[in-house]
């Protein structure tokens, strides 16, 4: 059997439950090494093999697994944040269902939600954003031409821009253009909840100047939007004395 575990964003501590209790049982462990926090392995048991997938082929790894398999040992493959955001599951999943090779996908805390609580942020401020917008940049991977940066800076929503932090001069033009005000609140959150870590508010504009001054070129998720700046929302219905819902009637001024 197949796990594919998020790692989460960084903090050892931030893994879900079940992907710990799943480490600790693993037999195998084939892990983003590149992105995953090392400190997460000491949850192995002794005698558990562990790989770095940096170091291998898509075709390497699958013969991991295979291997794995035929002495009915059980394998984690470990992928940094949650899976199903740019974790490449579902080639592997496909690969997986030729051999007969069963599998679970067990979710992660995203970096933007590990960036979102280092700023103490709420993404979806009523009045000022109710949706949030996951996305990146083209690089040796392709992005579909309807879902440019300009096509989703239209919408001024809250904004979350991944594996794009060595592109923000190209970014931050790119934002603008599509119409956010150059002004607009934004975030540079390196290595979000690793000890490390380091977060820079800045604006759309200063982005790319933020970014050379503090010599981050990777690893780090971008933040745009009003909501980083905390202010001019309006205060959440649910817990007005007279909003009714399932569970509380509306109360009366005395």
């Amino acid at each position: 059997m197949v796990y594919f575990v998020g790692a989460g964003c960084g903090a050892p501590d931030l893994i879900t439950v079940r992907g710990m209790k799943l480490l600790q049982k693993a037999d195998v462990i084939i892990y983003a090494g590149s992105l995953v926090n090392p400190a997460l392995l000491e949850y192995a048991k002794a005698g558990c093999k562990t790989y770095d997938s940096a170091l291998l082929t898509f075709e390497e790894v699958i013969e991991l697994i295979r291997q794995a398999e035929t002495k009915k040992l059980m394998t984690v493959r470990f992928h940094t944040g949650d899976p199903s955001l740019y974790g490449t599951i579902r080639e592997q999943i496909d690969a997986l269902d030729e051999l007969n090779i069963g599998y679970e996908v067990v979710p992660g805390v995203s970096a933007c939600f590990g960036a979102a609580s280092s700023l103490n942020l709420e993404f979806t401020l009523p009045e000022v954003s109710q949706s949030l917008i996951i996305t990146r940049m083209a690089g040796k991977t392709a992005v579909p031409e309807t879902e440019s940066i300009e096509s989703f800076a239209k919408h001024n929503a809250s904004m979350a821009v991944y594996l794009s932090a060595g592109m923000l001069k190209d970014l931050s033009a790119r934002l603008i253009a599509g119409g956010y005000k150059p002004e607009t609140p934004a975030a540079i959150v390196y290595k979000a909840t690793w000890p490390d870590e380091q977060v820079f508010v800045c604006t759309v504009e200063s982005l790319p100047k933020i970014a050379e001054e503090h010599g981050i070129r990777k690893t780090a998720v971008i933040l745009v939007g009003d909501v980083i700046a905390h202010s001019h929302y309006a205060k959440s219905r649910l817990y007005a004395a007279d909003f009714e819902t399932e569970f509380r009637k509306p109360k009366k001024d005395k």
